[in-house]
């Protein structure tokens, strides 16, 4: 099959996401309607468009986040696949969860959620203070915060609470003044 399209190496960083979340999009409905042909085509391309992301961004993807810097065999794939399911369905019920607010990761006086903790909130929090310029990219703060172990509720209240501890920057994420003098007062 002849490769169609730019080559994913020679894409500028906002057109191999953008390729890269149409093929996503697109995925079921060449799995379920297209032909052979196409859906062969279609996982090349995709798999191109991954690998090259990967290359790019390796601390952005469950692939790349080994901690040796290198690559992960096949098994340890599947348990962090697996954990990050485990992590969203939590997250899932906990927003369905009818029972009274049990605390949020940032609110209150302790910034400790129903499952995260203070010390979840201080590690990803200085995560972001230490790294380059004081700001992570928004898919880099979601690993580091599945490295602190909190779940994404407890991630998506730091951005809620009063004052929010961390703020939006377009794709990246940055520590707010009231983040940094939490932090402060923790460490």
């Amino acid at each position: 099959m002849e490769p169609t399209g730019v080559p994913a190496r020679e894409l500028s960083d906002e057109e191999l996401e953008r390729q890269g979340t149409h093929a996503h999009a697109t995925r079921n409905w060449v799995f379920l309607h297209g032909t052979a042909e196409q859906f062969a085509h279609h996982t090349e391309r995709m798999l191109e468009l991954e690998k090259e992301y990967l290359r790019r961004h390796p601390k952005r993807t469950w692939q790349g986040s080994a901690e040796a810097g290198g690559e992960v065999d096949e098994a340890t794939r599947l348990r962090t696949a697996l954990r990050g399911l485990v992590t969203q369905i939590e997250s899932v019920l906990a927003e369905a969860d009818p029972l009274p607010d049990k605390g949020s990761a940032a609110g209150g006086g302790g910034a400790t959620g129903a499952r995260g903790s203070s010390a979840g909130v201080a590690a990803l929090l200085r995560e972001v203070a230490d790294a380059p310029g004081g700001r992570l990219h928004r898919l880099e703060l979601h690993q580091a915060a599945r490295r602190a172990g909190l779940p994404r509720a407890d991630v998506a209240q730091l951005y809620r609470s009063d004052p929010p501890l961390l703020a939006a920057d377009g794709a990246d994420r940055v520590l707010t003044d009231a983040g940094k003098e939490w932090l402060a007062h923790r460490s």
